[in-house]
């Protein structure tokens, strides 16, 4: 008898694996060049996720058909080029990441084998099978950022969770992160004795929550 293995292999010989294994990271995109094929309502909703959390982020979009809320929206953002076109290959290659936001499955495809054979990672919309990355649902308080991922399964609880977070954090948390950014700027002594302080001032946050089990 075998023992079996916590991580098995898909019918497309992908590794899987109970639970979420998406590892979370914070991009700065600000930095990054983002092109994204396709320009209907799918492609607006991906570009308005990119902009509303790093408004800086150079966008090239490239579309066939172009709805008029892609023109509104990126009337105040001059770094977004828009290219009326059909998709080829030579559009990735000054990309560092790739969102295939089309209609046609076989284009998403197509759009994705190039995006790999030039070593970039890609999000197609409603695909996750077809996903190297999600755009999750984020909270958003001043400086703090948090990022929810249902890998995959299902958007709509992910954002009713951020609507749950973003009711229940005050937006003042934010004054509170200046206040312990200035005090963790301020403190002498080794990263021992710095620690020792932080962990002090900001028992109280986590007190109540232990008190009250």
């Amino acid at each position: 008898m075998t023992q079996s293995s916590p991580n098995n292999e898909s019918l497309t010989g992908e590794k899987t694996s109970a639970g979420n294994q998406l590892f979370p990271v914070f991009l700065k995109l600000n930095e990054l060049h983002i092109v994204l094929i396709g320009a209907g309502n799918v492609g607006l909703e991906k570009l308005n996720a990119i902009l509303n959390n790093s408004p800086f982020t150079r966008v090239t979009i490239i579309a066939e058909d172009i709805i008029p809320g892609i023109y509104a929206l990126v009337v105040d953002f001059p770094q977004i080029n828009i290219i009326q076109k059909s998709f080829a290959d030579t559009d990735l290659d000054d990309a560092n990441l790739v969102i295939a936001a089309t209609n046609n499955s076989e284009l998403n495809k197509r759009i994705r084998e190039a995006a790999h054979q030039r070593k970039l990672l890609i999000n197609v919309a409603d695909k996750p099978e077809l996903c190297d990355f999600y755009l999750g649902s984020v909270v958003h308080k001043g400086d703090l950022k948090i990022g929810i991922s249902t890998n995959g399964k299902s958007p709509t609880i992910a954002k009713r969770l951020k609507e749950v977070l973003n009711e229940s954090l005050p937006a003042a948390l934010d004054i509170t992160l200046q206040q312990m950014n200035n005090l963790r700027n301020s403190l002498t002594g080794d990263f021992a004795d710095k620690v020792k302080k932080l962990n002090e001032v900001t028992a109280i946050l986590v007190d109540p929550i232990t008190k009250g089990r």
